[in-house]
Order: C-alpha cells, then sequence, then structure tokens
C-alpha cells in the first residue's frame, strides 16, 4: 500500500484527486488525516513554484513525522484575459482573506463590470507536484478556457466555479452546475491529474 499524502486540508481538492487518481494499492489522506500540520508561504510567482513549496514542504514534515510516504500538491487559480491575468496566484485570497470564496467571486464580479462578454475570456490553470517516497518529482499541468459569467450559478462547485462557464460546455453551464464526475472531464484539475497518471503509469 503506498499513502500519498495531499498538500491540503481542502475537501473538494482531495475528493477530486482521489476519483481522478484510482491507482490500485494507492491510499490518500489529507494533512490533517495524516497528522501533519504544513502551512508554507507560497511566494513563488507561478502556480508550479507554488506548488513545489507546498509539495517540499509538506514531505519534509512527514520525514519529520518518521512518516515514509509520497506527497501531491496542487495549485490552481484563475487567470482572467481582460484583468491581464488576475487573480492568477492570488486566486484563493484574491479580496484578501484565504479561501473566503463569496469576497473572490464578488471582487471578481466588481472588476468585470461592463466588460462585454466577448472580453471576460480566461481559464482555470492548475499545475500538480508529487514527490514520491524517496523524493523524485513529477510536475504535470492542466487548464481549461471559457469565460468569466455575470451571475453566480450552482452550487456544486466551490471557488470561482459558479463563474466560469467552460467553453466545454458551450457557455452554457458554469462548472457548479454539473456533478463532479462530469466536472472532472474538462476541468484544470481533471486535465492536470489525468496528465500526471499517464507520465506515472509511462
Amino acid at each position: 500500500m503506498t499513502t500519498v499524502v495531499l498538500a491540503t486540508n481542502n475537501a473538494h481538492k482531495a475528493d477530486e484527486i482521489a476519483n481522478a487518481l484510482d491507482f490500485e494499492g494507492w491510499r490518500f489522506e489529507t494533512l490533517a488525516q495524516a497528522g501533519l500540520a504544513s502551512d508554507p508561504e507560497e511566494d513563488a510567482g507561478t502556480f508550479e513554484g507554488n506548488a513545489r513549496i507546498k509539495a517540499q514542504a509538506a514531505w519534509d514534515a512527514a520525514r519529520a513525522a518518521g512518516k515514509r510516504c509520497a506527497v501531491l500538491a496542487d495549485d490552481s487559480g484563475l487567470e482572467v484575459d481582460a484583468l491581464d491575468g488576475a487573480p492568477g496566484v492570488y486566486s484563493s485570497r484574491y479580496a484578501g482573506a484565504d479561501g473566503d470564496d463569496d469576497a473572490n467571486n464578488a471582487k471578481l464580479l466588481a472588476a468585470l463590470e461592463g466588460v462585454p462578454d466577448a472580453q471576460r475570456t480566461g481559464r482555470f490553470v492548475c499545475t500538480l507536484v508529487l514527490l514520491d517516497e524517496g523524493g523524485a518529482e513529477t510536475v504535470a499541468h492542466g487548464t481549461v478556457e471559457g469565460r468569466i459569467g455575470h451571475e453566480l450559478r450552482g452550487s456544486e462547485g466551490f471557488g470561482y466555479d459558479p463563474l466560469f462557464l467552460p467553453n466545454a460546455f458551450d457557455g452554457e453551464l458554469t462548472l457548479a452546475e454539473v456533478p463532479q464526475a462530469r466536472k472532472a472531464e474538462v476541468s484544470h484539475r481533471g486535465n492536470a491529474l489525468r496528465a500526471l497518471k499517464a507520465q506515472l503509469r509511462g
């Protein structure tokens, strides 16, 4: 049995990752489930840089606790073309407090007030960094293109999902208006997880 500690306590992310990386013999644990504390400063200027910071910090915490396991970290966010790529790496703390989805969405809508649909394009970006039990690194990326809606719609997702209308759904449904399985078929995290899985399988 290979234990993979996910460098997060976000239950939504953990569910998506565990469902996508369904390798036989793999067991996934969040930081809390593994009894680990890791909250490094994410001060890199890229998603990959921040994912690497989180992965290394969690890996080091596991070793300090005497645990031999793999670690998987995710860093993701929303890039809006009309805002020169913002909120980008600051997506989860766009409005100030980390993880305040309501405030982040409200700030995004305010920033795009009056911007027509044709200019509300953007993408979700995800980078995954896996450190295996020996510390060897595997990196995978995923994106999904779409546009930003004018109102929150749906209750299935989290973060900016209720505002994001992926091109794969013809701009008709947000990521929060579909079940998780359908979201995973097109989402940035789903695409990154599939890319990671392909690399690990060789």
